[in-house]
């Protein structure tokens, strides 16, 4: 080839990888579905969410799959980057190729700042360049201690001086900002609003506590013992839980809800004055909800909807504005998904099931039905309208219609009427576990007392 050829070549390479389009994933870290103003929410703002949502398709029953342990970020995370079910993760991240770094091996930049709980190692065997990271689970994010990855290594972390997300959206704008000759890959990983629900003194945004309902769901206590009563999470207030402490948590938690969007605003306004602004798919979703007063639970570690349905928002070239979708999916079905989009062959032990025909038309459905699973304590399957949850350790069983009780209030289990349906259920749980390498029993000789005692 000739050097006329050659420059040719290249002109030709470059402008295809210019015409695949940019992909900018912000993750929030603990975030309910339910906590967005544009997605119903009137009682906090979130101008910069709503924004998203009027561009982009808005999923009703987005879920994260589950966790075989309390922090349940880590398998969230890693499922989300492998494209992998709970069942088959590698938390670490190490085993199996991730669909950032194949996005990497498909010829893309790949850009991450932000929350890494996966393990020092694995980062940089997924992301080219990482910048301002914080290694770990949760921190007062005033005082976060964050580090750049150099030669494959994280630096010595230096204290932040401003909000980790700040931080965050400082390093993403910066990123935004520099001469790309080729597409980007860019992950935001945010750790807001995990507790501590810390922001800024002066951020202007308050929520006065008497002014935020309680959730529909509500108990000062949860009815039984679910297996995952007394841990870091559930004592962050005391038992029984108070309207007025469980009203004083949610205050505090939208505020720093506000605090992350502004944050994401910052991002939105460089990304919409960029070359980028019209070739790139935006992603926003979380690794998982959280209690916080529903069902009498603070924490995440259960399988109702507040806990692992999440937010999930896709914007960008080809996506209709302002619509939402009833397909149920997985959080690691996100990636596969922008994969198809942007013709990035995947890992090859993703099994995670694209939605793009969703993205086109948000009437066609995805998956048919979703398996869920918490340690060998909680398993749950639903479908499009209802939902089964087991307890084997106490014998317990929940049947809820999702559609005339979202708020899984009403426990039809024992309702002669609906038997065929139990059964039904219960016989699609015990298939997709064994589907998924699931090897947990549903049912176990001398399961223990359901009673629960408050402990000192």
């Amino acid at each position: 080839m000739n050097p006329v050829h050659i420059v040719l070549f290249l002109a030709v390479f470059a402008d295809a990888a210019r015409a695949r389009p940019n992909v900018l994933i912000l993750f929030a870290d603990d975030q309910r579905a339910d906590t967005i103003a544009a997605l119903g929410n009137a009682h906090l703002k979130t101008p910069n969410l709503d924004r998203l949502v009027h561009r982009g398709i808005s999923f009703n029953r987005a879920y994260m799959q589950g966790a075989m342990q309390g922090a349940t970020c880590v398998p969230s995370r890693a499922m989300l980057l492998s494209g992998r079910g709970v069942f088959h993760i590698d938390e670490k991240l190490l085993r199996d190729e991730t669909w950032p770094a194949a996005f990497g091996r498909a010829g893309y930049a790949t850009f991450v700042s932000g929350k890494w709980h996966n393990g020092e190692e694995s980062i940089s065997k997924s992301f080219q360049v990482a910048r301002s990271i914080f290694f770990g689970g949760m921190t007062d994010p005033l005082k976060a201690p964050l580090s750049d990855v150099v030669d494959g290594k994280p630096a010595k972390a230096q204290v932040a001086s401003r909000h980790a997300c700040e931080v965050f959206a400082s390093e993403t704008i910066r990123f935004l900002n520099e001469s790309h000759a080729a597409p980007f890959f860019c992950y935001v990983p945010f750790d807001a609003p995990h507790d501590p629900h810390i922001v800024p003194p002066d951020f202007p945004i308050h929520y006065e506590p008497a002014q935020i309902p309680l959730p529909k769901n509500f108990l000062p206590q949860h009815p039984w013992d679910n297996g995952e009563m007394d841990n870091r999470d559930e004592r962050l207030l005391p038992w029984p839980r108070t309207e007025e402490k469980v009203r004083a948590q949610l205050a505090e938690y939208y505020r720093y809800i506000s605090y992350l969007d502004s944050q994401i605003g910052r991002v939105l306004d460089a990304l919409a004055t960029s070359p980028h602004a019209n070739n790139t798919l935006v992603v926003f979703a979380a690794d998982s909800g959280v209690a916080r007063g529903s069902h009498g639970l603070i924490g995440k570690q259960n399988v109702y909807e507040h806990s692992v349905r999440v937010p999930l928002i896709v914007s960008g070239p080809g996506i209709p504005a302002d619509q939402r979708t009833d397909a149920l999916c997985y959080l690691f079905d996100v990636l596969p998904t922008l994969g198809k989009l942007c013709d990035v062959p995947g890992p090859a032990t993703s099994e995670g099931r694209e939605f793009t025909a969703t993205l086109r038309d948000p009437t066609v459905p995805s998956r048919p039905h979703l398996m869920f699973a918490y340690r060998n304590i909680q398993r749950a399957i639903r479908d499009d309208r209802w939902k089964l949850i087991r307890y084997p350790q106490v014998d317990r069983t929940q049947l809820f219609d999702l559609q005339n009780d979202p708020a899984e209030t009403t426990n039809l289990a024992a309702d002669p009427q609906h038997a065929a349906k139990l059964m039904e259920l219960q016989a699609l749980l015990e298939k997709e576990m064994a589907a998924a390498d699931d090897k947990a029993a549903l049912s176990i000789p001398n399961p223990k007392s359901a009673e629960w005692v408050i402990p000192n």
